[in-house]
């Protein structure tokens, strides 16, 4: 299954994050590694939100790492939340239709 995080930032985020980003990446990185996150990257134009493709039986690995994100806890986030993503095509799909 997929499930989709996504982060509400705030306005002044590309300039408050420089503090936390390296905890941040870490924390990405690491779940990268395991094959929970699979892509993940902030919005552009303007860079209002990000969003995370998480890979797991259940959201419960997306939720856990919202919780522990560096930038939720420092404020950088003004919401989050995480949903379940019906992927039906491409080589990952979750729910394959042809």
């Amino acid at each position: 299954m997929h499930y989709l995080l996504m982060y509400d930032l705030v306005d002044d985020y590309l300039e408050r994050r420089g503090e936390y980003r390296d905890a941040h990446l870490k924390l990405a990185w690491a779940a990268a590694d395991r094959g929970e996150l699979v892509l993940a990257g902030a919005l552009a134009d303007p860079a209002d939100g990000a969003v995370l493709l998480f890979s797991g039986a259940s959201p419960a690995l997306a939720e856990a790492f919202a919780k522990a994100d560096p930038y939720v806890l420092s404020g950088l986030v003004t919401r989050w939340r995480v949903r379940e993503w019906s992927t039906v095509v491409g080589e990952h799909a979750s729910k394959p239709v042809r």
